[in-house]
């Protein structure tokens, strides 16, 4: 295990920075449209947005939300989100996306002590920690489970500071809340991100939401943007301690949420007939097209597919995977590359699920590059 502080970008053999869903730089790079390319690199539900949510954005336009600066205080958004989690609206502060509020709780990681990052894991972690030069180390994962979920999280590291993935990004695995428990008990600092939480069925039981008033020491972050496919406004939240989002509201910049994203997280956290039917029908597409890919991945020659719990499919293979993607991104077919996740090399891809049909020819065009090569 590496310490790392204080490391100067040049210096990384890895790309932390590189992330899916770089659809408009892929789109120029092969000389195609981005509206004609199947980005399955960015793990956001391929699905239009509520038609509930769309016609009152259109109808917001008309109102004075564009013209008006947004309220500081967001107040009504807010008081959504607590009452969604029955929690009290002190304990939750929305942010520019998860990222803007994972940056926020690297501040206090950094000042907290050293940081235990479970490898691979999201790259953002890094560069949030990095701009403010927090110390942090690998721990390595297997990277071999089962389909059980959820599962036990037994990684262990004498740090001050434990970040959690749940469930975990890039493998998909689920951790079961029991099994966290005791590192809320051991590390100064806990750091959860659920962003993909809501995706998967059953999920919500594993939240650490419900213990954020008991321990202090607890970060919870999530995003509205990947269940609703409005990754463009930007919405996610943080749940912590009043104290703690006291201080994060008088240092952040003074408005981090535009008007329009503020009323479209107020109206899906305030609808919960909507937002329930729509996590429903998410849930369902998961439990049948997430089956489905894994199983078909599996029966590609040279290809390991890993059972995932949400919406994304890691992969490995036995050789690299780099000329598999670039032939698929030639047929304008977008998969992730793997290699800014620390411990992943090139032999593994990640897959967002998708629609029926797009799932199909995903695997059909993996098919025949694999087969005919």
């Amino acid at each position: 295990m590496d310490l790392i502080n204080n490391h100067l970008p040049n210096e990384l053999d890895r790309d932390i920075s590189q992330h899916g869903g770089n659809l408009y730089q892929e789109a120029k790079k092969l000389g195609f449209k981005a509206n004609n390319i199947l980005d399955a690199s960015a793990s956001v539900v391929p699905f239009r947005p509520p038609n509930q949510l769309l016609h009152y954005l259109k109808q917001s336009i008309n109102s004075p939300i564009l013209r008006n600066y947004p309220d500081r205080n967001y107040e009504l958004l807010k008081e959504a989100i607590a009452n969604w989690h029955s929690i009290d609206s002190d304990m939750v502060l929305p942010g520019n996306g998860a990222s803007e509020l994972i940056t926020w709780s690297a501040r206090e990681a950094s000042m907290t002590g050293l940081s235990s990052l479970p490898a691979p894991c999201f790259s953002d972690y890094e560069r949030a920690l990095r701009c403010w030069g927090g110390a942090y180390i690998h721990i390595p994962m297997r990277l071999r489970w089962g389909k059980d979920n959820p599962q036990s999280f037994a990684i262990t590291a004498e740090s001050k500071v434990m970040w959690i993935t749940n469930p975990h990004n890039p493998t998909g695995q689920l951790w079961d809340r029991e099994s966290l428990l005791p590192l809320l008990e051991k590390h100064d600092l806990v750091i959860c991100d659920e962003a993909f939480l809501p995706l998967v069925p059953h999920g919500e039981k594993q939240s650490l939401i419900p213990l954020v008033s008991e321990y202090k020491n607890l970060i919870v972050i999530r995003s509205l943007t990947k269940l609703f496919a409005i990754a463009g406004l930007r919405i996610g939240y943080a749940i912590t301690s009043k104290a703690r989002l006291q201080e994060w509201q008088y240092l952040r910049d003074p408005w981090p949420i535009n008007g329009m994203a503020m009323i479209a997280g107020t109206m899906l956290m305030s609808k919960k007939e909507l937002t329930t039917k729509w996590i429903n029908k998410m849930h369902r597409w998961i439990n049948s097209e997430g089956q489905w890919l894994y199983s078909k991945l599996d029966t590609l020659p040279g290809i390991k597919s890993h059972p995932s719990s949400t919406n994304f499919q890691l992969i490995e293979g036995e050789f690299s995977l780099l000329g598999l993607r670039q032939e698929l991104a030639e047929k304008q077919i977008l998969i992730r590359d793997c290699r800014s996740f620390q411990n992943l090399n090139s032999n593994w891809l990640r897959i967002s699920l998708q629609t029926k049909s797009n799932n199909r020819k995903i695997f059909k065009s993996m098919r025949k590059i694999l087969i005919d090569n």
